[in-house]
């Protein structure tokens, strides 16, 4: 028995393997063969941010091109290799694993059943024909939030609260410190992190966010999925040190039509549509996985919102920068390490987990 099963176990491992390099050989799903897509979120597509952004921009580019779209939401941050296979088995073209904590899960279930895969936050991964990375940076609307701070705090102290310190964090928040120096040297940039996971962890955004206000902040930039819900009701309640009003400026999504809002100064809005799209036509072309993809200011899949809150004088000025960025004479490049990001900051604080 021993043997017999050693013996299959071979057999399978071979099979698995050819069917590995075939695909491979073919360069992934050729254009007759993308039927559908699909997109795994951890939390469910109600936070007008990272989750809601990617399934809608999916949903959206399924309905462009025709295909079935193919949802799996609200499967947390754990193992996702069930759910992975089961989408696969459903029939999926395209598999885009919308978690930087699927990035591992993802590319071995697509190379087992022959689907290519779309994963986040390993640009060294990209495989032709089967696996494609689309971290994506804010970096230049993040840039603009941080010129819309330093002209809008009373206090000369702004905050950043993160949920974790992925590469796409980091490069807004590093652009984000940037731009207030850029406006204002003098204005203190305090930083914060709630946990090294804690994206849906809106009971520690409020708590952390509180600690960063009674520190002197008066405008937050706040980066958190689920977790920015609680950093802006810290902004809806507290008082600045000054006595004054505080306002949050949030990122991906667009909370302006959310009741109880009234402190949002603006957002860093991510449009995945052009992304996802390209994607598609990679396929389409035999060109998936052959490079990364990017977001920017000047096809506006990357926007930063305008609000009635904001002086006259502070968004001429965002405007102004804008036009720089886009026409090119200011260039803003990304940093993605944490360890660089922390060293622009006023100030570092990790907050323990509760």
């Amino acid at each position: 028995m021993i043997k017999i099963s050693r013996r299959n176990a071979a057999r399978s491992a071979l099979a698995a393997a050819m069917m590995t390099s075939m695909f491979a050989l073919a360069g992934g799903a050729l254009a007759a063969d993308v039927k559908s897509i699909a997109v795994l979120t951890p939390e469910e597509p109600t936070d007008y941010g990272w989750n809601q952004q990617g399934h809608d921009a999916a949903k959206a580019v399924a309905e462009k091109f025709g295909l079935e779209f193919i949802p799996a939401t609200g499967l947390g941050y754990g193992d996702v290799h069930p759910q992975l296979r089961e989408v696969a088995d459903d029939g999926a073209s395209l598999i885009i694993a919308h978690a930087s904590g699927y990035n591992t899960a993802a590319p071995e279930v697509g190379a087992e059943k022959g689907v290519p895969v779309a994963i986040v936050d390993r640009p060294d991964a990209n495989k032709p024909g089967a696996v494609a990375d689309y971290t994506l940076s804010g970096h230049e609307g993040a840039y603009l939030a941080g010129i819309l701070a330093a002209k809008t705090t009373t206090t000369k102290s702004v905050g950043i609260v993160v949920s974790g310190e992925p590469p796409s964090w980091n490069s807004q928040s590093a652009a984000f410190a940037q731009g207030v120096k850029a406006a204002d040297p003098s204005v203190k940039v305090l930083y914060a992190v709630i946990g090294p996971a804690a994206y849906s962890d809106a009971a520690g955004g409020r708590r952390v966010t509180d600690q960063v206000i009674a520190a002197g902040a008066d405008v937050i930039f706040g980066q958190g999925d689920g977790a920015t819900f609680g950093m802006l009701q810290a902004t809806e309640t507290a008082k600045s040190a000054s006595g004054g009003k505080v306002f949050f400026i949030d990122v991906i999504g667009d909370k302006t039509g959310m009741e109880g809002a009234t402190s949002l100064l603006s957002s860093v809005v991510w449009n995945l549509v052009p992304v996802y799209t390209a994607m598609v036509e990679d396929l389409q072309a035999d060109k998936f996985g052959t490079r990364g993809y990017s977001i920017q200011l000047a096809d506006d899949s990357v926007q930063l919102i305008k609000t009635d809150n904001g002086s006259a004088e502070a968004w001429a000025a965002v405007d102004e920068v804008k036009k720089q960025i886009v026409d090119g004479s200011l260039k803003i490049d990304p940093i993605w390490d944490a360890k660089d990001v922390r060293a622009l900051m006023s100030s570092v604080t990790d907050a323990p987990a509760q």
